[in-house]
């Protein structure tokens, strides 16, 4: 679909909640989607929660702020730190095997871990999926954030160089 590794990442708060709490919890989440390779790569590290964590996952797909369904595991990551304030993860995930998916994640995507996989990456690209960790003080999630896809290195080198023609060609059309 996408030809290789897409990463994702987002801050995680309370603010970007619905609805929204004031948990001074804050975090962060680097998502590393990889169609080729059919993996998912999981990076979160968060602190200050008011709450004991008591789930964690990826809810895809509905456009921001809406609250999606869960279509990683449940309740929570596979090794993820439960019952903890504060705390980091790192996992990698095979997009081909159902237990990376909630049941009904599956099902409504058309019945396969690869229907899943596939479900999982639109919505990653289209903005509709975010993290979220929830607490025993927030039942409904503590912080969360919307995965927005981080631009390669070479994005920026082309920026500039573009931006540098267009300054260069300005330049010489005036003299």
């Amino acid at each position: 679909m996408f030809g290789g590794p897409i990463t994702y990442a987002t801050d995680l708060s309370g603010l970007n909640e619905n609805p929204v709490n004031a948990s001074p919890g804050t975090g962060t989440a680097i998502v590393i989607f990889d169609d080729v390779a059919h993996t998912l790569r999981v990076q979160v590290s968060f602190s200050n929660l008011l709450g004991i964590t008591t789930a964690s996952h990826i809810h895809c797909c509905a456009a921001p702020p809406s609250n999606a369904p869960v279509a990683t595991q449940t309740p929570f990551f596979t090794g993820f730190p439960i019952g903890v304030t504060a705390g980091t993860y790192d996992h990698t995930f095979d997009t081909l095997l159902d237990a990376t998916y909630r049941a009904g994640f599956i099902t409504s995507s058309g019945g396969s871990a690869a229907a899943a996989e596939a479900t999982l990456a639109a919505g990653l690209a289209a903005g509709e999926a975010y993290l979220n960790i929830h607490t025993d003080v927030f039942t409904g999630g503590e912080i969360r954030g919307i995965l927005a896809p981080v631009p390669e290195p070479g994005t920026f080198v082309l920026a500039g160089l573009a931006l540098a023609g267009v300054f260069l060609r300005r330049k010489l059309v005036r003299n």
